[in-house]
Formats: structure tokens, sequence, C-alpha cells
């Protein structure tokens, strides 16, 4: 799972970094509005701690631009204020959730969990879509239909998994590069093509019906036929 941390006060960035990353998180940090509204924009993150108080573009903003444009990535908002007024501009602005300074880095943990089961994971480690499940845990995708199962590589495993968080949603290249890859990459955009092929093989040997098709002249979105 991909988080990304949009804060201006280094400590705290810092702080918050380290906590997810030993919780297995990969972790993205932007220090001003503007960094972190293109970030977000990005579409490759899993969920997105924003702070307020930002350089360049503050957390409300962001907020609205992003939700403007579509994008539906799980967002918590970090702000040292507490008045209800500010809690009440903030759901209204599309955050998904809402934590004031200083709290508990356990809850800012379970509000992560929370945020990620509701946008498709579930308690038990496991993403479904149509007629696949994928575990987590052993990189195993199953046919549900007829429990059919293989193991995945690491890259085919964040394919799949950055594919059904984002079910009937088209995914570019780009966003699928920079994803698996991530931004300091050398990655060419055929390393793409190449593990989308080897994902596609592990689909049909399980007898999946759910396949990834290609959108001609846009990118990729993971389909399913009727089951």
């Amino acid at each position: 799972m991909k988080i990304l941390i949009v804060e201006d006060e280094k400590r705290m960035a810092q702080a918050l970094c380290k906590l997810l990353q030993l919780e297995n998180y990969d972790v993205d940090h932007c220090d001003n509005g503007i960094d972190g509204l293109y970030a977000i924009q990005s579409g490759i993150y899993d969920a997105v701690v924003l702070d307020v108080m930002l350089p360049g573009k503050n957390g409300f903003d962001i907020l609205k631009e992003v939700r403007k444009d579509g994008i539906k990535t799980p967002i918590i908002l970090l702000t040292a204020k507490s008045e209800l007024d500010d809690k009440v501009t903030g759901l209204d602005c599309g955050a998904d959730d809402y934590l004031t300074k200083p709290f508990m880095t356990k809850e800012l943990l379970a509000r992560i969990r929370a945020l990620l089961r509701r946008n498709g994971n579930t308690a038990d480690g496991t993403l479904t879509f149509g007629d696949i499940t994928l575990d987590k845990n052993t990189a195993t995708l199953y046919c549900i239909s007829n429990g059919q199962n293989v193991r995945l590589s690491v890259k085919e495993y964040q394919i799949l998994e950055y594919l059904i968080t984002n079910g009937g949603q088209i995914l570019t290249r780009e966003q699928l590069a920079t994803k698996i890859w991530g931004y300091e990459s050398d990655a060419e955009y055929n390393n793409v093509e190449v593990y989308l092929s080897f994902t596609r093989k592990k689909l049909s040997f399980v007898g999946a019906k759910t396949e990834i098709k290609a959108v001609r002249g846009i990118g990729y979105e993971l389909r399913c036929s009727n089951v």
C-alpha cells in the first residue's frame, strides 16, 4: 500500500513517514501544497494524510481541487486547529476523515486501516474483484468460481492490487509505471506492458473471467464478464 504524507513541519513529517514505514507501507512525502496537489493528482496513492496549513496551497483548497477532478483517493485531513467549523469545512471539502494535532499514533494507524478497508481491502488481508481474490499475505491469486490459485511475483501482485483498488477506473501507463516503479525509477513503459502480459497469463491460468483490458489511447482497466 502506498501512502502520501503532505506535511511541512519537518519533525512531524519524519515521524509520520517512519511510523508508516514500520507498518510496511510504501511512503512518499511532500512539504508544500503545490507538490502535494500534483502528487495526489497522479492517482497512485492508496491513501493520503494531508495537513491543512501548508505553504503554496492549503489543505482545504487541495481537497476541493482533487475532488473536482474526480479523484477518490481516501484523504485524512491533519491540522492543529480544533474548532468545529474547521472540521466541518474539511469534511465538506471532501476529506474522508479528520484528526486534530496532537494525536495518538495508534489512532492514525487505525483510521488509515479503516479507510483502506472502505477502498476495497478486507479485514483478513484480501482484495476481491469480480471472480478473483488477491491474498496480500501470500501474494496468491484465487479464482472464486473454481478454487484455482497461483502465486504472483512482486510486480504482478502490485499491478493487480492497484487495478483492484481502482476497480472500474481506467489507469494510464504513466500511473502504473509511477505506482509500481516509483517516481525516481528509470523503468520504461515497456516494463508495464511486459508485466501486464505476465499478469494476464496468471489470470488466464486460474480460469478467471476477470481480465485486464486495454482502453485504446488511454490505459487499462479491470473488467469481469458475467460470472
